[in-house]
């Protein structure tokens, strides 16, 4: 328990998924002036060094964020999410890959306000370091459930929360759809984003099942894969249930999903999927 350390995955195709969706949320939200908060539950260290021993054992990015970073046309539905990165490598060099908190922080307005939840005593550390005398922004070492509890509903009424946890307990799955229903039932106008590893597609359908039956009334399932289930427990792929998903989010997907799929994954292994589970066409 506690074990898990981003680093060793960041700028994976897990986290081009992740990214580029969280960005488009976060544009839905700027076309408003009235100020937004932003919740991230498992905020992790906020920022990852490529050239690292974590990042180098696997060199996950280079299958993931690097395919990306080396084209020199993308759809304009991630040039926003690509702007992000970019800023942190100004030199034009891939070097450091932002976490969700440091994407956010990009495009964070005077008004806007952040709450950023770790667990992970060195992980909550380099997190201070990155956001410390910040105002706008608080970083607190608490489990990322109890944040739920613990700032919502928001002054400021209009806002994102992004949950996306290790996936280090066996019963993770059960205890974000539980936290889910009871985070909707405190702010039910909130925008809600949860993240799920994908090993095999029976245990995504399983979860989509479980959020089906919360009640909450509008969720949007999105999803890549970028190999193939071979049966052994290894992530093949990723995706994330959406709660009150932004105005045309899935028409934006349909075009994003089949093109992040054919640039990470070139041999056409795996897939995407964009269902709605409640509200909508469900």
């Amino acid at each position: 328990m506690l074990s898990y350390r981003h680093g060793f995955h960041a700028g994976n195709f897990a986290d081009v998924l992740k990214h580029a969706v969280l960005v488009r949320i976060v544009q839905s939200l700027l076309r408003k002036p009235a100020p937004f908060f932003y919740l991230d539950t498992h905020a992790g260290a906020g920022r990852y060094d490529l050239e690292s021993a974590m990042a180098k054992k696997n060199r996950e990015h280079r299958s993931g964020i690097e395919r990306l970073w080396k084209l020199t046309s993308v759809p304009p539905e991630l040039e926003d999410y690509l702007a992000a990165v970019r800023a942190l490598n100004p030199g034009g060099k891939l070097r450091h890959y932002p976490g969700s908190p440091l994407i956010v922080r990009h495009f964070l307005r005077s008004g806007d306000r952040m709450a950023l939840c770790e667990l992970h005593g060195t992980e909550i550390h380099s997190l201070r370091a990155v956001f410390g005398g910040e105002r706008r922004i608080t970083v607190d070492q608490m489990d990322g459930y109890q944040g739920l509890k613990a700032f919502l509903p928001p002054a400021e009424r209009r806002g994102l929360v992004l949950c996306d946890p290790p996936f280090e307990l066996r019963n993770e799955r059960e205890r974000m759809v539980e936290a889910a229903a009871a985070a909707w039932k405190r702010w039910p106008t909130g925008i809600f984003a949860y993240w799920y590893p994908i090993q095999d597609r029976r245990t995504a359908d399983w979860l989509h099942r479980k959020f089906r039956r919360t009640g909450i009334d509008r969720l949007l399932a999105l999803d890549l894969s970028v190999c193939p289930e071979t049966g052994e427990k290894h992530m093949n792929g990723s995706g994330l249930v959406i709660v009150n998903p932004p105005w045309h989010l899935d028409e934006h997907m349909k075009t994003v999903l089949p093109w992040l799929h054919a640039a990470l994954s070139p041999q056409g292994e795996g897939g995407w999927r964009i269902e709605w589970l409640a509200g909508e066409t469900a």
